[in-house]
């Protein structure tokens, strides 16, 4: 029986001579080839659509992000999870990566990692998955056993599955409650899918979690309202964002952060709707913590 190429597999002729090219060709080549990612997330959109839908309930809950990957893949959903905490101070606590190979595959690639099936399974099981939680499961080919064996421990466990592959009708996609297809095809280094295939995840990472944190009330009028100002960088951020949102200097913007405690959200409504800060908590809190709301 003939194993099937995958399309991320296949050789794109058009490519067959790149280690001939003068450096500006292989730039433009290699540039122009990334056009495709985005076509490919652009497709996505209405199941990406869907699958935020219905990770935001559990999530609004107290679920928890649960990445699980391989090699770019399992990097690229370890990055967007590690950021989601400066920069919408999601719970740290909230956040898992489950990466082949473990920690140290972060760094070097662990040959045979993607291969175990039952660490997988076993892995996933350790982190006790619950009904809210969100399992997003990354693998380029939709093959990569450690991936689908944790989709798979995690839809049996309740959670909320979802599964993204750049190949149709793989196991990964099939494992999956919901499932992303980013068909981005061949790449110009045949089999190389830390390139197009990686961009294309990276975005459609990146439209995932960044849409469901704006659902969940971490940003109003396009600020990020709930990051973490832990260094002079952020902190001068913050009272740039109230400085925008009041229209006020420097020294009244100043004045709401220190009588809000350094509460973004809190000096929001202290400087824009003239109250005091156990009333902004009150407003806050009845509003689930979405600003907007807490406003109107």
């Amino acid at each position: 029986m003939t194993t099937p190429i995958l399309a991320t597999e296949s050789v794109d002729e058009a490519f067959a001579d790149i280690d001939d090219w003068p450096v500006e060709r292989i730039l433009a080549g290699l540039l122009a080839h990334q056009a495709a990612a985005i076509d490919a997330v652009h497709a996505a959109l209405p199941s990406l659509g869907a699958a935020i839908a219905a990770a935001e309930p559990g999530l609004a809950r107290g679920g928890r992000l649960i990445y699980v990957g391989a090699g770019t893949s399992g990097r690229l959903g370890t990055q967007d999870g590690v950021e989601l905490t400066p920069t919408f101070s999601w719970p740290r606590e909230r956040v898992v990566s489950l990466m082949a190979g473990g920690d140290q595959a972060f760094m070097r690639s662990v040959e045979g990692a993607e291969d175990d099936s039952s660490e997988g399974a076993a892995r996933m099981n350790a982190t006790q998955p619950t009904a809210d939680d969100v399992v997003i499961g990354l693998a380029a080919s939709g093959t990569t056993p450690f991936v689908i064996a944790a989709i798979d421990a995690a839809r049996r466990a309740g959670a909320l599955t979802i599964s993204v592959a750049c190949n149709a009708a793989t196991p990964l996609l099939a494992a999956g409650a919901h499932a992303i297809l980013l068909a981005t095809g061949a790449e110009a280094i045949a089999g190389s899918t830390r390139l197009k295939a990686g961009t294309a995840q990276k975005i459609a990472l990146n439209l995932f979690s960044t849409t469901l944190m704006v659902r969940l009330g971490r940003v109003y009028r396009g600020q990020m309202v709930e990051m973490q100002a832990t260094n002079v960088k952020l902190r001068r951020r913050s009272v740039r964002i109230l400085m925008r949102l009041g229209q006020c200097d420097d020294a009244k913007a100043q004045r709401a952060l220190d009588e809000a405690g350094r509460d973004l959200k809190l000096a929001i409504l202290i400087l824009l709707d003239g109250v005091d800060r156990l009333e902004a908590q009150r407003r806050l809190a009845a509003a689930g913590g979405r600003v907007r709301r807490a406003r109107s």
